[in-house]
């Protein structure tokens, strides 16, 4: 029986093995020994599938630089995201608690403030942006490097708190902080501005409502470029971040630092510079445009916009390398790379055209939003010279690990009621590694949604909003696209599966994350 990691190995080019001997070769000899502190950097990639790069079996989309970081560092092939939407997601992140024990446990727009979906008026209007904010009391990452004597940036979205309330990136750890305070805001890449640190600074753009200025004007032809102009604007918000994260490390290299990079790419709306599109337009030939009907913006040609925004990114990631190397820091810089949930199924982009669930299934209710593999299950890299020795790990991991293996590179305690457990055994091969009984989710949306991974088996209940019980149970070793439900014929693993499901969840603090079906009290 094929196990996950020979599937995995099996759609690898087989040069891998020769460049990662290759660089085995080089390690033996001698390099540059990391000082006790690396610098950090912890790259989130937003919305990217687990089958969207190279070295995880992508073939139309082109991203050299992460498969080269990749093909010097570990690849994970079962690693999970915190949630399978944005701001749970990166809650756990930051704090090393699952979604059974988190603060944040879906996307929350704190839409009792007013309008808060209207673009134009929140220029004018702080207090209509942003998520529901975590306490100020929070612990997160950022507060632990802080502790450990690291400046501590985050460049990207934040999407745990508006700008006027006390839940800011600067109050939070971060001694820096440059992006989208707002997820929503996020929802266009040449927006009217972006905030730096708690300034607003505006960028020249004109304001394009995502969802609703998305319609070509009338009698404009939908096979011209040129009626697609206005989604194509000057200040190109990865671009801006990206000015940023470089300066950030420029200021930074005499000390330990951490960097915090939480990309909006590739998230929609369909949205990249015109070369970037261009090169997949030649490689793609011609296709039918995107008219905007299914949310975001319109394009041209929609497959070659999307490719050509996780090529942007992958670029991007060369760029902090380089940067890295210019500075003779590289070597003693700890890079991890992921993405915060799975591929979308929405705005024009066709995740089927691209395999990018890898070998999950990708139709809508299989990615993004949903619990299932192609929702949570993400790619993840871990790069170190000299400490990281080139492979690829099958270690079961989550976000809630990250914290904790962060700690454990610094020298740093975690506090006593986070659920991760540290994976640096795994990644400098160490001593024997500590594995999780189990890994859980929770999600009060879509429906509400429970999972478990219990070594090979996982568990997935849905619909419970319309008071489904049932639990769906699925052999991933055999079964990684969950095609075969088991629950019928190992009703005892079943039943272990809901008592995990049982006490491994607190009641929610905020009553719009209370499930009363599993008898939360006041549920909204």
């Amino acid at each position: 029986m094929s196990t996950e990691l020979d599937i995995f190995e099996s759609n690898m080019p087989k040069s891998r093995y020769l460049y990662c001997a290759f660089l085995l070769m080089l390690f033996a000899c001698g390099k540059k020994q990391p000082i006790d502190k690396p610098n950090i950097i912890y790259i989130l990639a937003d919305d990217l599938g687990y089958g969207e790069l190279g070295v995880y079996g992508q073939s139309k989309i082109h991203t050299p630089n992460l498969d080269a970081l990749a093909n010097s560092g570990m690849i994970f092939t079962q690693h999970y995201s915190g949630s399978p939407v944005c701001a749970p997601s990166r809650y756990v992140l930051l704090t090393g608690r699952h979604t059974g024990h988190a603060y944040i446990r879906g996307n929350d727009e704190w839409d009792e403030r007013g309008d808060v979906w209207n673009y134009r008026e929140a220029v004018d209007n702080p207090s209509l942006e942003g998520q529901r904010p975590i306490p100020a009391a929070t612990y997160t990452l950022g507060n632990l490097m802080q502790h450990a004597g690291y400046a501590t940036a985050l460049v990207g979205k934040w999407g745990l708190g508006g700008p006027l309330s006390d839940g800011i990136p600067n109050n939070l750890g971060f001694d820096f902080f440059y992006g989208y305070n707002c997820q929503r805001q996020a929802h266009q890449l040449y927006p009217p501005y972006l905030w730096k640190n708690q300034q607003k600074v505006m960028l020249r753009n004109e304001v394009i409502a995502p969802h609703t200025d998305n319609q070509l004007n009338p009698g404009e032809d939908s096979l011209d470029i040129k009626s697609y102009a206005k989604w194509l604007q000057t200040d190109y918000a990865p671009e801006m971040m990206q000015k940023e994260a470089l300066q950030f490390i420029e200021t930074n290299q005499e000390q330990p630092f951490f960097l915090y990079y939480a990309s909006p790419l590739p998230h929609l709306p369909l949205q990249v510079p015109k070369e970037y599109y261009d090169r997949y337009v030649e490689e793609f030939g011609d296709e039918l445009p995107y008219d905007g009907s299914n949310g975001y913006f319109p394009h041209r040609y929609p497959n070659a916009a999307y490719a050509g925004m996780i090529t942007y990114l992958d670029d991007q990631v060369g760029e902090l390398i380089a940067k890295l190397k210019a500075l003779d820091i590289y070597e003693n810089t700890l890079i991890i790379f992921s993405s915060d949930n799975g591929p979308t199924y929405t705005g024009g982009v066709d995740a089927a055209y691209f395999n990018s669930a890898g070998p999950f299934e990708e139709a809508y209710g299989r990615t993004k939003g949903f619990t299932y593999e192609g929702g949570i299950r993400v790619p993840m890299i871990a790069s170190w010279p000299g400490k990281i020795e080139p492979g690829v790990s099958n270690h079961i991991s989550a976000f809630w690990d990250v914290m904790p293996t962060l700690a454990e590179v610094t020298g740093m305690n975690v506090p006593g009621d986070i659920d991760g457990i540290s994976f640096i055994p795994t990644l400098l091969n160490q001593a024997e590694q500590e594995t999780h009984e189990a890994l859980y989710w929770e999600f009060p949306s879509y429906n509400g949604q429970q999972a478990v991974r219990r070594g090979n088996w996982k568990a997935i209940r849905k619909d419970i909003f319309d008071g489904n019980m049932n639990i769906e149970l699925y052999d991933l070793s055999n079964d990684p696209s969950e095609q075969k439900d088991q629950s019928d014929n190992y009703p005892e693993i079943v039943e272990e599966m809901a008592q995990i499901m049982s006490v491994s969840r607190s009641t929610p603090s905020l009553g719009k994350f209370k499930i009363k079906q599993l008898g939360d009290q006041s549920a909204l």
